[in-house]
């Protein structure tokens, strides 16, 4: 329980946090963004229920894309609950805007069996240039299975996985929120670099995103060749984009994927969703060039505010302003080019295997 002091501390210190994104964003506008830009072009769909190979696809939490072979993986986040955990290799066409599922893929766990129901909670996935596929693992906080990321092959057997600092490891009073882990992942060009984040605070570093706050969440850098942590980084959400009806239903907005342009430019896929209202979605490209290095603070409420800098935003696409009603979009990744020569970006949405909800697919131009 946060007690009223507490909360007015905590208030001044995100206060404090959001001052310096506004100082160190508008420094990074002049010189070190990569000033991408975003057109919409259209969506496709897949209905509940659509079924492939006695699967059912859905929960698509994370997209990747293999260049030379023209095709995606899509990590669905079914917690071996309908089928065993697995991900899907898929055509995606951005000029007819077309998906075919063409291959399902079943995940092994370190004894070489499939996962058992409810020991993980796929979400993001991330292909390195070896081959070598990268996901990530929720968890379940309340059941006490701790969040993952790990190497698998591409058919699926897992290979190694990469430690989680301490101060992740949920334990009911630090360490991620249930179901607000690790939503995303990236691996930079180069390889060199795996980055993945927190969707919302940690236990010890904050609130939740509502209407009036953001969240501050944590990004962590890893080495690919040693495979340890070197860096963590502070992210702050948007504030919840729109209230709920009623006033007290559900809201949130998170931090639900990340896809790396170099070591320091990324953009940030954040969704937000309240009750009777809708989701929306917005992207950022974000530089980590001035963010401080806070691996070594363990709580966020308890540090100086006026001594982190967190990574630089800069808005780059926002729903609302076209014309289209986003599903649940919490995984993105840059496509293959379009007949026009413009190279794209791959939405792809989680339908919680909903029948009110689809597996929607946004299309986005790169124009330049």
């Amino acid at each position: 329980m946060i007690l009223p002091k507490l909360w007015r501390k905590l208030a001044l210190f995100l206060s404090g946090l959001f001052m310096a994104t506004i100082i160190i964003y508008s420094s990074e506008i002049r010189g070190n963004t990569s000033m991408i830009s975003l057109e919409f072009m259209e969506t496709t769909s897949l209905p509940h229920g659509f079924l492939f190979e006695n699967t059912e696809v859905g929960g698509f939490s994370g997209i990747t894309y293999n260049t030379s072979a023209n095709l995606y993986y899509s990590i669905s986040d079914d917690r071996s609950q309908k089928s065993p955990a697995r991900f899907y290799t898929l055509a995606i066409d951005s000029d007819q805007f077309t998906i075919s599922p063409k291959q399902v893929t079943f995940l092994r766990n370190e004894h070489g069996e499939p996962f058992p129901p409810n020991t993980i909670d796929p979400e993001s996935i991330a292909l390195a240039p070896d081959g070598t596929l990268f996901i990530t693992s929720e968890g379940d906080v309340k059941t006490g299975i701790a969040p993952f990321i790990a190497a698998f092959s591409r058919d699926g057997k897992w290979q190694k996985s990469l430690p989680i600092p301490a101060k992740f490891l949920p334990n009911h009073t630090s360490g991620v929120r249930n179901n607000l882990a690790f939503e995303s992942l990236t691996i930079t060009p180069n390889s060199e670099f795996l980055f993945t984040a927190t969707e919302n605070a940690l236990l010890q570093d904050g609130p939740t995103a509502d209407i009036s706050t953001g969240s501050p969440c944590r990004m962590i850098k890893y080495n690919l060749a040693s495979g340890q942590p070197t860096a963590e980084f502070l992210y702050i959400t948007e504030p919840v984009a729109a209230p709920p009806h009623p006033t007290n239903g559900f809201q949130t907005n998170g931090l639900v994927e990340l896809l790396a342009i170099d070591d320091t430019i990324i953009l940030s896929l954040e969704r937000s969703f309240s009750e009777n209202v809708g989701n929306q979605i917005r992207i950022f490209e974000i530089s980590l060039k001035n963010a401080t290095d806070i691996s070594d603070i363990f709580s966020l409420n308890t540090a100086d505010a006026t001594a982190i800098k967190p990574v630089g935003k800069r808005l780059i696409f926002d729903s609302q302003n076209y014309g289209f009603q986003p599903d649940n979009i919490e995984g993105f990744t840059f496509g293959a080019p379009n007949s026009n020569g413009q190279n794209t970006l791959i939405l792809i949405s989680d339908n919680n295997f909903s029948s009110q909800q689809t597996t929607q697919v946004v299309f986005l131009a790169i124009p330049g």
